[in-house]
This record gives structure tokens, sequence and C-alpha cells, in this order.
């Protein structure tokens, strides 16, 4: 490897992972509060439906979030916009911990959530605006890295807190803990936010040439630099700018794929499993601990599998992955709800859910996100990546709604609720079959002006 490509391997991968710590805050806050919500029930004294709104009030400043932050990114840049989250992360952790009454509550979690939603939407796609080709689906799938390692570690932390005192001081001051420990990591991402650049696509569409330029040649050296800035000024001269394009023939197959990849991300029953999979295994019969160790076993392949995606994406490509995964997701939940309907529990049930893990991990966990941020003209990118994952917000918050009741409800039960989700992972693979184009090695601007030659 020569020294230049060393160089720029370095300056690329050190900004992404800085990035990519929007991502574990996002998978902190997400997960932090299944350890916390039981403690904080019993201190507030909340009813079944307060409990429940104290879960979802995150979920319900992502929405916003999502949505305000791609004008600002594209108005202010992608930098500004990622202190903006990362304040909101120290914010919202910090007063998700001091609340005295459940209002104040639920008003510091609607700040973590706005937190949340806007970093999924501006860290995916000034990855994707700073990253060359050859490397950009890997370091991509970085930012879904780091959401499955915070969730993961936030089961440790969580531990940790707990086992600092008994239930009466969990009740009075561990959940505060849980929850303030955010602060820290979202301090360390503000720092370090000082030392990565602007996206340069975004300054070369504003008009600031050398700055771009600059920051182009560190990616990938003077040539790279002068390549790229064409192909951004040509990328440039054909578009409008205006959020209703994406609404145009040209655009709209883009947007479709975008939106129904997000969709389907959540319908597939992701979310029904990491915020219930205690609740999942009880039902099937396992004792609480028993419960609680299978959950971790899920955070572990989680994370682990997400490195099959980070390995495989830019060399097998995006679109093998996502068939191969959607291919297993259907096979595994088809079997989840047999083992459901025939009352099986155990080790084959634990085994067919991580297998659904599995296959989520390496295809539609990361996938989604970095073809999203892909596919989209520079311009509108932010304002396009907010409808995306104003998609998958609202997505998540009506999966996260329904499976309480489906899995409860005895017309329907645990075996039809994962029969529905293994039918939407098979409408996932003839999606992709049929619509997903492949994005592997091609520039960003490649990937845009693709979407205006005819199918």
């Amino acid at each position: 490897m020569s020294g230049t490509t060393t160089h720029s391997l370095r300056f690329v991968a050190f900004a992404t992972a800085v990035t990519a710590i929007g991502g574990f805050l996002f998978g902190y806050d997400t997960a932090v509060i299944n350890g916390a919500n039981s403690y904080f029930k019993m201190n507030m004294h909340l009813s079944p439906g307060q409990e429940g709104l104290a879960g979802a009030g995150a979920i319900l400043g992502c929405i916003p979030g999502a949505m305000g932050a791609g004008f600002l990114s594209d108005r202010y840049g992608r930098k500004k916009l990622l202190l903006v989250c990362a304040a909101l992360f120290a914010g919202g952790g910090l007063l998700s911990a001091l609340p005295r009454t459940f209002g104040e509550f639920l008003s510091a979690r609607f700040i973590s959530g706005l937190g949340i939603g806007a970093s999924s939407m501006i860290c995916p796609v000034y990855i994707a605006e700073i990253a060359p080709e050859k490397w950009r689906g890997r370091l991509g799938s970085l930012f879904q890295l780091g959401i499955v390692t915070g969730i993961f570690l936030t089961l440790f932390i969580n531990k940790l807190i707990q086992g600092m005192g008994d239930e009466a001081w969990n009740i009075a001051s561990g959940w505060r803990w849980m929850l303030g420990m955010e602060a820290a990591p979202a301090v360390v991402f503000i720092g370090l936010l000082f030392t990565v650049p602007e996206s340069p696509r975004w300054l070369a569409q504003k008009g600031r040439q050398p700055e771009a330029r600059a920051i182009l040649s560190d990616v990938g050296g003077e040539a790279y630099a002068e390549t790229e800035l064409a192909a951004i000024r040509s990328a440039a001269s054909a578009e409008t700018g205006r959020l209703s394009e994406l609404f145009s023939r040209t655009y709209f197959r883009p947007l479709l794929i975008a939106v129904l990849l997000m969709i389907c991300s959540q319908f597939c029953g992701i979310n029904a499993i990491m915020y219930y999979s205690s609740k999942i295994f009880e039902s099937a019969g396992a004792a609480r601990n028993s419960a609680f160790a299978s959950s971790i076993w899920i955070g572990l392949i989680n994370l682990l599998f997400t490195f099959v995606a980070i390995f495989f994406v830019d060399r097998a490509g995006r679109r093998p992955l996502l068939l191969i995964g959607t291919a297993v997701q259907t096979v595994a939940l088809g079997m989840v709800g047999w083992m459901f309907h025939t009352q099986q529990h155990g080790f084959a049930l634990l085994l067919w859910v991580m297998v659904f893990i599995a296959a989520f991990a390496m295809a539609m966990g990361p996938i989604p996100w970095v073809l999203s941020a892909e596919i989209f003209p520079g311009k509108i990118r932010g304002r396009a990546m907010s409808v995306a994952t104003f998609t998958i917000w609202t997505s998540c918050y009506i999966v996260a709604q329904t499976f309480p009741m489906l899995n409860d409800n005895p017309a329907i039960g645990p075996a039809l609720t994962f029969w529905i989700y293994g039918a939407v992972s098979l409408f996932s693979f003839v999606f992709v079959l049929a619509l997903v184009k492949e994005t592997k090695g091609k520039s960003l601007e490649e990937i845009e002006n693709g979407w205006r030659r005819p199918l």
C-alpha cells in the first residue's frame, strides 16, 4: 500500500469512526430505557399506559428530528448538524437523569429522540459523501456497527449500575445513572467532531471549491479531487435542488427503494425482538434469568454479523447480501412461528431467532442505510434522506406499539405474528430481486446519472 493510500485510508477511516459514535449514541439511547424502565415505573408510580409512553418517548422525538435535519443539513452543513445532534444526546441524557415529574421525563426523552432521529439521517449521508466508492459500503456499515455496539454494551452498563445498590437504590437513583451515563460519550463525540472536516460534496455544492478540493485531496489525492469535483459540477448542472424533484419520473424509483427498504427493515420484526426478547422467551416457557441470557446472545450475534456486512458489502455488493439476508430471514421467521405453533421452546427457538438476527445484521440492518445515503441526487440528499428516516422511525413506532397487541391476542398469538413478519421478509426478497440495482464500486455521481437513463 502506498503512503498516499495509507494516509487517505486513515483520514477517511478516522472521520467515519468519529461519525459512527453517533450510531453508538443512537444504540445506547435506544436500549437504555429497557434497563431503566422498570425502576422508573416504580419511582414515578406509572400506569401501564404511561409506561408505554415512557418507552416510546424517544421514538416520538425521532420522527421530527429526522424530518427537520434534512433541510437544516442541506442548508447549514452536515458537520454543524452533527454537533447539534451530539448536544441533544448530552442534554437529553442529563435531563433524563434529573426529572421530578413524568412530564419532565417525557420532555427529556423527546430531546434525546430528536438527536437519534437527526443523527440517523445525517451520519449515513456524511459517510457516503466523504468515503471513496471503493470503501463506501464498508465505511457506511460502520454506522450500523456503532448502533449494535451501543445496544450490546448498554446491556452490561445497565447490569453494572444495577449491581451498585439494592432494589430501593435502583428505584430511587439507579435508573437515573443508567440514563445520565449517555452524556459521557456524547461529550467525547462533541470534542472529536471539531477534528473532522465538513462534507466535501456539500462544500462543493455551496460553491466552496477550494475547501472541497483540499478535503478530497486528503481522501484520495490531487487527481481524485479533480475528477470528483468535475463529476460533482456535472451532476449539479442537471439538478434543480427541489424536494419535489424526488417525485419526478427520474427519481421516483430511488425514493421507492429507500422507503420500502426502510419499511421492510422494521416490519420484518427486528425491533419486536430487540425490545421484547425477554418477553418472547418467557412466553415460550423460559425462566426470567434464562430469557435475559438469551437476550444477551441475541445482542452478541447482532454485533458479530454486522462485521460480515462490513467485510462483504464492497466485495459481494449490496444486492447479493440483501437477497441472501431476506431469504434466510424468511425461513428463520417461518421456523420461529412454527416453534410457537407447536409449543416448542428452549435451544431450538433461540437458534432460529439467532439465525434471523444474523441474517438481518448482515443485510437489512446496515444496507438500507448505505443505499439510502447513496442513491439520491446531491443537492437534495439531506432532505431525501429525511424522508427515508422518517419512514423507518414511523415504522419502528408502529412495530413497537403493535407487537404486544398481536402477541397477546388469542386470535393471533406469537406464531401468526412471526409468520406475518416472515411474509414481509419474503416481500423484501422479491422487491430487491425486481427493483434494486447494484451500487458497488460506483461514485455517487455515477449512481445519480444512472437514474436518468431509461430502465
